[in-house]
């Protein structure tokens, strides 16, 4: 490992592989991004029925006033292929089974070889890892949990006057919407094993671990990928989010915040914008130190110079974002890239749609991008030189969020805005939005 005296030695994204709305892979979501196409749309009947859960007003119990979102198209999967036994499947979260589909593209994708003999440097199984953001428990844990309401529907029967007899074929026929509780249930509901089943079935011995950090955890994934990198830990880290859960549970959440859009479309930075949209997909690049990839004569789509990271501290609520929080991380992450925000022409955001949330973060973009004058360089948080902020009088940068096209893909959210801009950096285009 050569750090060539920089504690924060950059790092190369050598491979990438996704599947999102309306993309099975890096190709076409690039080409979706490039060309502005709206993946949106209705629920599909893989999901869950509008007629049974929708309602306009926001405040009716029990309904969500949401039924468009961003959908991932059927995907083939070969469960042979991974050596899992058809019988399995039912007990296996989607999230476990794309991400192995994901993992595998992008380490083809990358190029990466574990035998000698493959035309590129074998790669040590043990020093490669798997580090995904995944918030919480799984989809699958959904109806698995509902199956056990049968005490409950029992006594509503049997309150209400049903015979016995009857009221077991009702509780039968309900429990049998539902999949059922098996002997590899508990390992198929668990996010942990998102990672856990690629650095199995992939045979990677290196960390296997998932971050949760809300929206936030596929960068906090990527974060944690690179202190792996820079600490010589991991010579090669699979690393991003998965999220496919857009089940009608996820809506109802969002929609007793209330947080998403209405009229069924996410606008970013708008002044109509008024809500989020739902999206699910999974995102994930392969990341090596650059050195080593300039060695190895690894294709490199983009060079990952700095992370920031920073909380809120005490605030008003739990979920509310703060500006100076967003302007601190910022900072770090300029700082730690030793590079001036007037050098940036792209801006890829988080940009969820919501009038608050968009708001506080072109705050704190504001703080940091304005042009000022006098001395930065002592902030908190930060290493630029003082004419750091010295901008130039015109605008000069783009800004975009990659959720006005997919939604917000929630743990996969960062993955999809790191991947786009990455392609963006790779095919030298700045993408509309």
């Amino acid at each position: 490992m050569n750090t060539d005296s920089n504690p924060f030695p950059p790092l190369a994204v050598v491979g990438i592989g996704c599947l999102f709305p309306k993309a099975g892979g890096p190709g076409a979501y690039w080409a979706n991004v490039k060309h502005g196409v709206d993946c949106i749309g209705d629920v599909p009947t893989t999901h869950w029925n509008p007629a049974d859960y929708f309602d306009a007003d926001p405040k009716t119990p029990d309904f969500t006033y949401g039924r468009r979102g961003g959908f991932l198209d059927p995907v083939e999967f070969n469960p042979l292929e991974f050596g899992i036994a058809p019988r399995d499947l039912e007990a296996t979260d989607t999230s476990q089974l794309l991400g192995l589909v994901a993992a595998k593209m992008a380490l083809v994708d990358a190029g990466v070889v574990f035998a000698p003999g493959g035309g590129k440097p074998a790669v040590d199984r043990s020093r490669v890892s798997v580090i995904l953001g995944v918030t919480g428990t799984l989809e699958l844990v959904i109806p698995l949990g509902a199956r056990l309401g049968h005490p409950h529907w029992k006594r509503a029967l049997k309150d209400a006057g049903v015979a016995d007899d009857v009221a077991a074929d009702v509780c039968e026929r309900i429990a049998d919407s539902y999949v059922p509780w098996q002997e590899n249930s508990f390992p198929g509901l668990l996010g942990n094993v998102v990672a856990g089943r690629i650095a199995n079935k992939l045979d990677l011995h290196g960390t296997n671990c998932v971050v949760d950090a809300a929206c936030a955890s596929s960068l906090s994934a990527v974060h944690l990928a690179a202190m792996e990198l820079q600490t010589g830990k991991a010579d090669v880290v699979v690393t991003g989010g998965v999220d496919t859960f857009n089940d009608i549970f996820m809506f109802m959440c969002f929609s007793k915040t209330p947080a998403l859009s209405p009229t069924g479309d996410s606008k970013p930075f708008d002044a109509a914008g008024d809500g989020t949209i739902l999206g699910e997909g999974l995102g994930m690049v392969v990341l090596k130190r650059l050195a080593d990839a300039e060695r190895d004569g690894d294709r490199i789509y983009a060079v990952l110079k700095g992370i920031g990271t920073s909380s809120d501290g005490k605030g008003n609520a739990i979920y509310a974002p703060s500006a100076d929080g967003q302007r601190r991380c910022l900072l770090d992450a300029y700082g730690r890239a030793g590079i001036s925000p007037t050098t940036v022409e792209l801006v890829e955001a988080h940009g969820t749609g919501t009038k608050v949330g968009d708001a506080v973060e072109a705050s704190a973009l504001t703080a940091v991008f304005r042009r000022q004058t006098g001395d930065r360089s002592q902030e908190t948080g930060s290493n630029l030189p003082p004419d750091s902020c010295l901008l130039p009088p015109a605008p000069w940068c783009a800004l975009g969020s990659v959720k006005s096209q997919i939604g917000h893909t929630k743990a996969a959210a960062g993955a999809a805005a790191l991947i786009k801009a990455v392609l963006s950096l790779y095919n030298k285009v700045l993408p509309p939005t």
